[in-house]
């Protein structure tokens, strides 16, 4: 459903002209405040997490990835919760409470001293924020009319990347000062900052909610009797709309989240890579980085116009498999050459590999709003990012597994499991389209 007509399609060139034609939308100006905001304090963390458990708490390295992976599992917990309950309470209600409860979580780490309160506190705030992200999820699919949604995912993703590249420049000041101090006052303002990006959800309207489920108690004959038959049968068409129930949709899930690894590669994988297979200086990982977000900021909203379409979904998808498969190939050629020549094998493979992440997730976005149950438009997001989660979950395990352990045929390993996922993907949306075509 939607409360109002499509924005017309920009005519200005450029990031600022896009993101300015974008913020006509009243439903689309508010995300992109909120997002702004809070992404700046998310950057924060991104920046300082680490070395803020192991140089200031004093955790060992082991502890800290506990913490981690705990707060990821129980962002897989989070999304499925955030999904469910944006079906049958105000999502921007429950978007702006999550959101805020998680700054909060996230303020509060400047108040932690140990292993046992970083743990609650990150475990908190990874369950807060994938609640928050499946609400908005689903004030996306009810906000915008199809062709809008992938084109408000894109604007959103950009404002995301910008953000969190100002909060990890914010970061850096605690890096660089490197006392206790400095560390917890910037990680303080960070979380203070997430919070307040809740605020502008506050200005969305009721038009973003899930249509109101009739009780057992409005369902009445003409005399005024409660109609038990028609609210069974009420209960049990809701109950068939369960994304549980959708093979189709909890195999795109799962496709996806293994396509999605590939930020774990990015994150993960070519960070250890550099520093302990090939010549190229550790600085180089922040240069990635940066390519990786300028190319994300210039090409993501271009990227994803007409992946509403099931078929141009399903093709962006194939051409992200064999971007990511180039990438991973030329990631492990850098391995022994001279450092300016690995550093140059190294840009090139972080190119095609913003590429494939771009393409993917607009191909992603599209086929996940248009195989939903509109109906149960909660739920099925918060499968998807269930998904999604679980990918960063078992990402460092499965690159560590391969490409970190076996080189060369590790990267390969990789290169076909990518593949075989946009492969699947692929013939999701041919089908799809297919049987759309036919039911018409």
């Amino acid at each position: 459903m939607t409360s109002h007509d499509p924005v017309s399609t920009p005519t200005r060139t450029g990031v600022r002209a896009r993101l300015a034609a974008a913020l006509d939308d009243p439903v689309l100006r508010a995300l992109v405040a909120a997002t702004a905001v809070s992404r700046i304090g998310r950057g924060v963390f991104f920046a300082v997490t680490v070395l803020f458990f192991t140089q200031i708490i004093g955790l060992s390295g082991a502890q800290a990835a506990v913490v981690l992976a705990i707060s990821s599992g129980c962002g897989v917990l989070g999304s499925l919760l955030g999904g469910w309950l944006s079906d049958r309470w105000s999502a921007r209600r429950l978007a702006f409470a999550f959101e805020a409860l998680g700054g909060v979580m996230l303020a509060a780490y400047a108040f932690a001293g140990d292993f046992v309160s970083a743990l609650v506190l990150a475990s908190l705030s990874g369950f807060l924020d994938s609640m928050g992200h499946s609400s908005r999820s689903a004030i996306i699919a009810r906000g915008f009319v199809p062709e809008r949604r992938v084109h408000a995912r894109a604007v959103l993703r950009t404002v995301t990347n910008v953000s969190i590249a100002a909060g990890s420049g914010f970061g850096a000041i605690a890096l660089a000062l490197g006392t206790p101090e400095a560390y917890r006052i910037v990680i303080a303002s960070g979380g203070l900052l997430c919070a307040l990006g809740s605020l502008p959800l506050l200005r969305l309207t009721s038009s973003v909610d899930a249509p109101s489920r009739a009780s057992i108690h409005d369902v009445r004959t003409e005399t005024g009797s409660i109609d038990t038959d028609a609210a069974s049968a009420s209960r049990r068409d809701w109950n068939r709309r369960s994304p549980w129930r959708d093979p189709r949709y909890l195999l795109l899930s799962g496709l996806s989240a293994v396509f999605g690894m590939q930020f774990g590669v990015a994150e993960f994988g070519v960070p250890l890579w550099i520093t302990e297979y090939t010549e190229a200086p550790e600085v180089v990982v922040s240069a990635l980085l940066i390519v990786n977000t300028t190319l994300v900021v210039l090409f993501q909203v271009r990227a994803s116009r007409g992946t509403h379409d099931l078929r141009v979904a399903g093709r962006v998808t194939m051409i992200a498999g064999w971007l990511m498969v180039g990438a991973c190939l030329v990631y492990a050629l850098a391995a022994g050459l001279p450092a300016w020549v690995a550093i140059i094998v190294l840009v090139v493979a972080m190119v095609a590999h913003t590429f494939a992440e771009i393409l993917s997730q607009a191909g992603a976005w599209g086929l996940s709003f248009e195989l939903a149950d509109p109906v149960r438009a909660g739920a099925y997001q918060g499968v998807f990012g269930m998904g999604f989660s679980l990918g960063a979950l078992a990402s460092p395990i499965v690159v560590n597994a391969t490409a970190i352990t076996y080189g060369l045929a590790g990267w390969g390993m990789l290169a076909a499991i990518f593949l075989a996922a946009a492969v699947g993907i692929w013939m999701i949306a041919r089908r799809a389209a297919a049987s759309v075509r036919t039911a018409a």
